[in-house]
Order: C-alpha cells, then structure tokens, then sequence
C-alpha cells in the first residue's frame, strides 16, 4: 500500500489529496494541518467582512453546505486529516515526517513513499514600531476575518487604514466603506494595484475610488504605528492618520522553512523550486500552492505569484502524478481580476511595463465603450488596454476597467495568451452575440482592430499620459468634437489650447484650426475624434493624433 502524506491542508494540500484518492483507492493518505480548519475560501474573506457573505462557516462549506471538516473528508474520501499537527521536520534518507501535536506538545513520526509540501504562504510584516499593538490585523486567517467583522459590528471601529493598495488592500477598502467606515489607503508606489496595472488603467481605478470615498495616499511610506495597547494613528513619511483598525495588505512570503531544512531547491523568487509535473529537487518530494514558484508563460521567467486558483491546479497535477501520471503545469499569465464596489479591475499577461522592461518590441492601445449595446438596460463602460506584439500581431497582454462586464474579456484575451495568438485571431473569434451580452463586435476586438490600425497607420492614438503631457505644456491644439450638450456635463478643462467643434459640424469649420498645428482630437469615448482624425487629415492636416479611450478613460480629474 503506497503511503502519501500532504503537509498542508488547505488548497493545494487538499487537492491533491483528494485526486490522488480518485486515483488510487488503496493509497494511505495522510494530510497534516497545524491549524484548527481545513480547506477554506480565504479570498471569500473581504466579502464576509463586507457582509456579501453572511456566515464565515460558509468559506468552509461544500456547495451543498456540508462542512468540509475531518470527518468529511474521512467519510467522503477516505483522508486522514490531522488538524493541530505541525510538521517540524523531513528525514528524506528513511522517508519520514516529524510531527508535533499542538493540542499536547507529543511528537511522532509518519512514514511516506510520496511527500507533498503544500505550506503556502505568510503576510509580510513590516518590522516597524506598534506593529504589534491591538486591531492591527494582515486578514490572513478566518480568525482576523471575524474579529474584524464582529469589532465593526460592535460598534469599535470608525477610522480604518490600509497599508498596501493591491488586491486585498482595494477589496478591503470596498468592504469597509460598505460598512461606513472611514477609509484611508497608504501605498509606497506611485499608484493602485501597483503590481500588475499600468499608469493609465490605475489612474480610472483611483479616480473612481475617490469618488467612494477612499482617501489614496500614494508614494507614501508608514513609519511606525501609535498606541498605548490598541493602535490609534499611523505615522507616514508625511503626515498621521488617525485609526482604530488597521489592515496589513502589503503582500506575503512562501513558507519555505521546512523545505529548505530538508534540503530541498529554494529559487531566487524565495519559492520552493519545482519542474513542470511539480516536484521538487527530490523525486518522491511534490510541492504546490503558495510556497512553489511559478514559471510566466509569457516571459519564461520564474514567478512568485500566490493565487488560490493556481493552487487548485497545482493539487490537480500533482494529484495525478502521484499516481503515476506525467501531467505538467505550464505556468500562470498573472491573470487577475478585482471587484470595488461596482468597479471591475482586470488583467492578463504582460502589462506595458513588463514588455519595456523584457525588451519587447510592442505596440498598445486603448479604447472604451459599452459592455453592450448602449440602448440596452444596464449598459456600461469599460476602458480596455491591448498590447501586442508589433512584428508579429502577437498578443501580450490587456488589462480593463469598468463597472461593465469586465471579466469575461480577461478571460477571452488569457484564452488566446494561452494558444499564442494575435490580434487578428483576437478579432477572428466567433464570440457570442446578442443585445443583452454583448455589442456585434466585442470590446476586445474593437481594442484589436485599433492596433490593426496602428499598426497600417491609419489610428494615430496617444495615451492618456502622453495626452496630459501635452495638454499642459500648451503647445497642443486640444479638438473635443463632443456636442455643446456634452460639453456641458464634464470637460477636461477649461486650457486656452481646448478647442470645442463638434463633430458634425468640423468640415466646415475646418478654416478654424491652423494647419500647422498639432492637433489632439477626442470625444467621449473617442470614436468621432477618430472620425476627427479622418477628416482633418482629408483637408491637408499633416499632425492629428487621437487621445485614447476619450473623456471616459481620463484617468486625471475633470471639470462639471
């Protein structure tokens, strides 16, 4: 009989428990968990806090409400699942396992034939003064989930800070402003979701969060927490803000101790290295979850790149080739997606900024409209980002944002990642259609016709970065073809080089624009100001460019 033993009993641990049961009935399988619960949704933890989520029990539930305990997974899958069992050391020469029973402070050993080390990851904690003082919480555990919820509930805490504004830090500043609480975001890096957007896309996020009311403080660094026993201020590089709750979101490290011990290869990300069937430097040893590095399938660079649905698909694989089998994980694409409030953030692939740095010879470009037709009930925009490849057409990545349908078309352009597409095939999909899903060319199409364009050198469009650059240094002629109805309701500006033509009437008051000039048109969305392109480049104009994604995907404020 083969013995299995899983240290780690939570994603990836469970996992490939679980298929390695499938696939061998007389397998002993044993799972060690030094924790009190196994087998938790822990990215369901912001949405109990907020109150989507309405009993913490429920990140712990089967579909059909059974919770997944010990005695589930004994009476289901035939699992030895030990909770309160720290494993403390790998003999890899006899082949056992070390382990100390919290509950008594007993040891004992485990023998196995086949090891899997799925000890996921931990929150960073910054080693400043006060960060050990009471309602400092990293959201890392059901515990703090619910100790959160019940201090809000009870009335304890008004004035929350958050340290860290990527993806748990946003998702926590929604869940506590859907509490009433005053929140105030602190990120070291120039902008939101720092990790995985570009300026741009950031910026439309940022602005929309301040319109909720979440106060970003960006490039600025926290110094130390103040209190006598409960915190009650953080002290920044630049001013204090006052807190009762303070959430630590600023990123996490594998859980390496015990594989680095036993001699196993730790990468350069920190993670525990492994090949594509996902075992280690030792052939009877497997690793996955949070504590492996990853391989981008982009870039083929190693990755440390924590994320629950990667950790399911590492258990999977290194279920079935614990059973013999020869399955591989090719890698991740970093693909991600985040809610605030009714604003959808989204990415996939390499962003902008990962393709300058990898010397990549790209080309991008945005563009905004409906999710669906704008007649529909419902119908709201998003602003997407294509990058692609400018030799070949091959797609590197996007990004998008909007409080339309936004995680669908991630999920469409990392499909076509996955195949190694390009933007003609992006275009080619047959995707679905009808009214109240979707425009007879979807958005993400429409963002690959617009690099087609570039590419021939019919759409000369700038980003909203570069638009600012050259809005405020005044030598730009700014074209809003919008109508004067439009106008009234949100404008850029009121700079002297605005001009206002709308579109409709632009060919016969062309006579107003200097030839000479450099001309920027845009609209709303800035589907006329390519028309406006058109047209002035028709009458001899030698220098029009088109701003991108138009006065929806103006990331810096307007004017009402």
């Amino acid at each position: 009989m083969k013995k299995i033993v899983v240290i780690g009993g939570v994603a990836a641990g469970l996992k490939a428990a679980a298929k390695a049961r499938r696939g061998d009935p007389q397998a002993s399988i044993t799972v060690l968990e030094r924790g009190k619960i196994i087998s938790y949704g822990a990215c369901g933890m912001p949405y109990y806090v907020g109150g989507d989520v309405n009993d913490i029990e429920d990140l712990m539930k089967t579909p059909v409400g059974i919770v997944r305990s010990s005695a589930f997974f004994k009476n289901v899958k035939d699992l030895d699942v030990l909770i309160q069992t720290e494993a403390t050391a790998i003999d890899r020469q006899a082949k056992v396992v070390t382990v100390k029973k919290l509950a008594t402070g007993e040891t004992d050993t485990i023998p196995y034939d086949k090891l899997v080390i799925a000890t996921g990851a931990s929150p960073i904690m910054p080693p400043l003064p006060g960060v050990a003082l009471d309602n400092i919480f990293s959201l890392w555990h059901p515990d703090d989930a619910k100790m959160i919820r019940q201090g809000i509930e009870a009335g304890k805490f008004k004035q929350a800070v958050i340290i860290g504004a990527g993806l748990v830090g946003m998702e926590m500043a929604e869940a506590l402003t859907k509490r009433q609480l005053q929140v105030t975001v602190v990120e070291m890096k120039e902008q939101i979701f720092p990790a995985f957007l570009d300026a741009e896309i950031a910026g439309i996020a940022s602005k929309y969060a301040a319109e909720k009311g979440i106060s970003l403080l960006t490039e600025e660094k926290v110094e130390r927490f103040t209190g006598e026993t409960r915190v009650t201020a953080v002290e920044t590089d630049k001013r204090t803000i006052p807190a009762d709750l303070v959430i630590l979101a600023i990123g996490a490290r594998p859980n390496v101790e015990l594989a680095k011990a036993a001699g196993l290869t730790i990468g350069a990300t920190g993670a525990i290295v492994v090949d594509e069937e996902m075992r280690t430097n030792d052939p009877d040893i497997y690793a996955g979850g949070d504590c492996v590095e990853n391989i981008n399938r982009l870039s083929g660079q190693k990755v440390f790149a924590p994320m629950g649905s990667t950790a399911n698909k590492h258990g999977r694989v290194i279920g079935e080739n614990l059973c013999g089998g020869h399955v591989k994980f090719k890698g991740v694409l970093n693909t991600v997606v985040a809610k605030l409030h009714t604003l959808t953030v989204g990415k996939t692939g390499l962003s902008e900024r990962d393709a300058k740095q990898l010397g990549c010879d790209y080309i991008t470009a945005m563009v905004a409209g409906h999710d669906k037709p704008h007649y529909m009930p419902g119908a709201k925009p998003i602003t997407v980002k294509l990058i692609a490849e400018a030799q070949t057409g091959r797609v590197l990545g996007m990004q998008a944002v909007g409080e339309g349908e936004v995680a669908k078309r991630v999920d469409v352009v990392a499909a076509v990642l996955t195949l190694g597409g390009t933007i003609d095939d992006l275009f080619d999909i047959d995707l679905s259609y009808a009214p109240p899903y979707n425009s007879p060319i979807d958005n993400v199409a429409v963002a690959a016709n617009a690099v087609m364009n570039k590419l021939a050198g019919k759409f000369k469009g700038i980003s909203p970065l570069v638009a600012k650059e050259k809005l405020e240094d005044g030598k730009t002629v700014f074209l809003d073809v919008r109508t004067p109805d439009e106008c009234k309701q949100i404008r850029l500006s009121d700079s002297l080089n605005i001009k206002y033509i709308p579109l409709g009437q632009l060919r016969n008051r062309v006579a107003e624009l200097n030839k000479q000039d450099e001309v920027v048109a845009f609209c709303k969305i800035s589907l006329r100001g390519y028309d406006a392109e058109g047209i002035l480049e028709g009458a001899g104009f030698e220098n029009v460019k088109v701003m991108e994604g138009g006065i929806v995907s103006w990331p810096f404020s307007c004017e009402k």
